[in-house]
């Protein structure tokens, strides 16, 4: 048997095998239900934060104390509105994802990038919120003798319960956020190569250069 005979005999024995998926029992249906299985799972977990933005805003929203020390709302306070603010916008953020997500068709470099740098964003947009109203009632609870703030909890303790369940919920909010920027990584770079700098062949410059 010559050479060609032998290449002629494995080529039909691989096409009689069926492709390299098949071979090792994945074939287009496991991947189209693995597919799935993971759109699925990605937009409930966008869906998550949905309940604990609109508990810890609305929370916040209703929390105001008044009593013979005077009168406290967290409208008072930047620090509570901008945490009620970022809630409102994770909330919003979270629905309109989860219903792109749930779309049955792969997403483009751009659209992935965009999915990336959006849900990073809006992470550190809850957690700066989470972090600065903590302070704000560390101040509240402790005071700071350095300038003569005292404490204020101790005059509006329904007050500062409130804003302490309203800020407990906001960082079960950036643990989800977390996750679902951890998910769009990993979409991203799975899929497509990190941007990487290559030689300008005119001026010798190095430029990001993405690869699909």
């Amino acid at each position: 048997m010559d050479m060609a005979e032998k290449k002629e005999k494995f080529g039909s024995s691989v096409a009689a095998a069926g492709s390299p998926m098949e071979i090792i029992g994945m074939g287009p249906r496991d991947e189209d239900e693995s597919s799935s299985s993971f759109r699925t799972a990605e937009t409930l977990l966008r869906l998550l934060p949905i309940g604990p933005c609109v508990a810890a805003l609305v929370v916040m929203l209703h929390n105001s104390q008044t009593n013979d020390f005077g009168s406290v709302s967290y409208s008072h306070i930047g620090a509570f509105r901008y945490l009620v603010n970022a809630n409102g916008i994770c909330a919003g953020y979270s629905l309109l994802t989860a219903i792109i997500a749930a779309k049955p068709r792969s997403l483009t470099m751009s659209q992935a990038w965009t999915f990336f740098f959006l849900d990073h964003v809006l992470t550190y947009l809850i957690l700066g919120a989470g972090a600065v109203s903590m302070e704000v009632l560390y101040l509240a609870y402790k005071g700071n003798s350095d300038v003569a703030w005292s404490a204020a909890c101790g005059s509006f303790g329904g007050f500062c319960h409130k804003a302490t369940a309203s800020v407990a919920i906001t960082f079960v909010v950036v643990a989800c956020y977390a996750l679902i920027s951890l998910i769009s990584s990993y979409k991203l770079f799975s899929k497509y190569e990190a941007p990487h700098p290559v030689a300008n062949p005119i001026k010798g410059i190095p430029t990001a250069t993405f690869h699909a």
